[in-house]
């Protein structure tokens, strides 16, 4: 157990070993932190476990680290990376991400992939209804009103060809924020490439051209098999366009929705 604890301590640690720098001061504090959450870990049973007590106490000899499943991507709407940098860094608004993904590319690992980011927040996702436990959050410096650069879009993907084979994340787990918050967030915007991505493993796209829709299809029954939460059903129709139809900002299905969805759910499902 104390090994386990130990290689924990040193896997969190390792990314952020300088000791100068810009960050320095904040990556102090991420330091203490994480030794604060190694000494959670050698508590057995936890303290405040009803009806527990250190005499039952039975250690399994299987065990690892929890992984995460989902890959959720943002844009910062905010108009610099060291903006961003800074935001993730003060400890009055407490958000944070895994990476952050600059406009000329460069890619700052924040926070290690095994470790809770305050990311998503109140989201859904299927069944899924704290994504923050289960996901990485990328965001990718962008004010939500220009396209994405290029070398922010190559380095994305392959950070996320590591993520995927690091951690056998499914390809219908690639999603967005604004798939999880419906109404509540419009992130990455409709400049955001989708369809590219889906073509390099990350997501689903649809493909209309030998699509027969069913007469008795039900388009929002699409949406909640998909993963789309239906809280708010206009909400939710409009986070699946920002994501597969970034052209149409209305808030209704046509036709041609029919047909997307009817491949979309073959996919997802």
């Amino acid at each position: 157990m104390k090994k386990f604890v130990f290689l924990v301590l040193i896997v969190s640690l390792a990314v952020f070993s300088c000791k100068t720098g810009k960050y320095a001061d904040t990556n102090r504090v991420y330091k203490k932190q994480v030794r604060a959450l190694s000494k959670q870990l050698r508590e057995y049973p936890v303290r405040d476990s009803a009806g527990l007590n250190y005499a039952d106490w039975v250690g399994t000899t299987n065990l690892s680290l929890r992984k995460p499943n989902f890959v959720v991507i943002h844009h910062t709407a905010q108009n610099s990376c060291d903006h961003t940098l800074r935001t993730f860094t003060q400890t009055r608004n407490p958000v944070s991400s895994h990476y952050v993904i600059c406009r000329d590319g460069t890619v700052h690992h924040m926070l290690n992939d095994l470790l809770r980011a305050h990311h998503a927040g109140v989201s859904k996702w299927g069944n899924n209804s704290d994504l923050n436990s289960s996901s990485i959050g990328i965001e990718i410096d962008n004010n939500g009103s220009e396209p994405f650069s290029e070398p922010q879009l190559v380095a994305l993907l392959t950070l996320l060809d590591r993520l995927k084979k690091a951690y056998s994340i499914p390809t219908g787990n690639f999603i967005g924020h604004a798939d999880v918050a419906p109404g509540r967030k419009v992130d990455p915007s409709r400049f955001f490439p989708w369809q590219r991505l889906a073509q390099q493993g990350f997501g689903h796209w649809y493909d209309t051209t030998a699509v027969t829709v069913p007469d008795n299809f039900d388009p929002l029954l699409a949406l909640r098999i998909i993963g789309y939460s239906l809280s708010n059903e206009k909400n939710a129709i409009q986070s699946y366009k920002i994501h597969f139809v970034p052209q149409d900002t209305t808030r209704s299905f046509t036709e041609a929705d029919r047909k997307i969805l009817a491949d979309l759910v073959r996919k997802y499902q």
